[in-house]
């Protein structure tokens, strides 16, 4: 059906499905402060795993339809892509919070440990891509250790907000995390609802994205890696800035930060779903050594990010953390390489 299309048509789709996952992000964000609220989860939490995987299912559509039609890199570079980018999005938010730097102002243990869970798991491929070619079903072992190390990831970051070994010191311009409404199931139940349509709707934009994406990759002859990286990955990763400037907005620090690195840290099950999709064997093993470049740039910043939270600078160049700064620095250079390569 697509490859039929004209090239405006295929553009103007692409364009469409992402302007309708821009206007659920909207929605998804003031849906999951409250369900934050009337769960008892905490914003930190409720932005690691309802908004973060709530903002990243679209993508996860892009990299199992690639995935499924054997464009391994365009799966892979979609996923690793986005977290690049959702990170600079931090940055952003971070310039657009004028009272402090945000790292500072959110601080939140869960944060600190779901950085550390991210960090873990954006090894595990680079280990399957290192380590001798084994499968299961075509399926690569660690691609299925993914969503374990995730479970256990998750599973620990609500231990360490209900019941923290450390504290982060409280200054004036510290937001802490204060429930709006209060708990509530039957309340909770129609929030939910409401999400997953909404997550609906990101579903087929997604799916939308993916096949328009292909044809373009066809038609004008360009890098699965490019494509994926800066095209998709960016278009699929709109929510995240989306929900991370309103919830900065909102005064809701704690879940915009949650929410970027939850979202990055849901982000690497697009990998197991890949691999899954991929029927030639293990996705790793039909990647070159250009195709991990993202993943390298993913982990940087997650370093640096998280030396930014663990610092928690008052105030930097612009009003913003020095380690915002350098985001945006990492994030344009490797924009540059990955142009220059093609």
């Amino acid at each position: 059906m697509f490859e039929t299309l004209g090239l405006a048509a295929l553009i103007g789709l692409f364009v469409a499905a992402g302007a309708v996952i821009f206007v659920a992000g909207i929605r998804m964000t003031g849906l999951a402060d409250r369900l934050a609220d009337r769960t008892g989860l905490g914003e930190a939490v409720a932005g690691a795993v309802l908004l973060g995987a709530a903002t990243s299912f679209s993508g996860s559509i892009v990299s199992l339809t690639a995935a499924l039609d054997g464009h391994a890199a365009l799966a892979f570079s979609n996923g690793i892509g986005g977290i690049a980018v959702q990170t600079a999005f931090l940055a952003l938010a971070d310039l657009v919070y004028r009272r402090a730097n945000l790292e500072h102002a959110a601080a939140e243990l869960a944060n600190l440990f779901q950085c550390v869970t991210l960090f873990i798991l954006l090894m595990l491929p680079l280990l399957a891509h290192t380590a001798p070619e084994v499968a299961i079903w075509g399926v690569h072992p660690l691609s299925l250790a993914i969503p374990v190390v995730y479970a256990i990831g998750v599973r620990a970051t609500g231990q360490v907000r209900s019941a923290p070994m450390w504290r982060p010191v409280g200054t004036r311009e510290t937001r802490t995390d204060a429930p709006d409404e209060a708990r509530s199931r039957s309340g909770s139940v129609a929030l939910l609802v409401q999400f997953a349509v909404v997550m609906m709707f990101m579903g087929v934009a997604g799916w939308v994205i993916a096949k328009t994406a292909e044809s373009l990759i066809l038609r004008l002859d360009l890098s699965q890696s490019l494509v994926g990286a800066l095209m998709t990955a960016v278009v699929t990763s709109l929510p995240e800035l989306v929900t991370t400037l309103a919830a900065v907005r909102r005064r809701a620090l704690q879940l915009a930060v949650g929410g970027i690195i939850g979202g990055n840290t849901f982000d690497t099950l697009f990998l197991t779903i890949s691999d899954i999709g991929y029927r030639d064997g293990p996705i790793y093993a039909a990647l070159g050594p250009g195709d991990f470049f993202w993943l390298v740039i993913g982990a940087l910043m997650t370093a640096v990010l998280l030396a930014g939270l663990i610092l928690r600078q008052r105030n930097g160049p612009a009003r913003m953390g020095l380690e915002s700064v350098l985001l945006l620095v990492i994030y344009a250079a490797a924009v540059a390489v990955q142009v220059w390569r093609g």
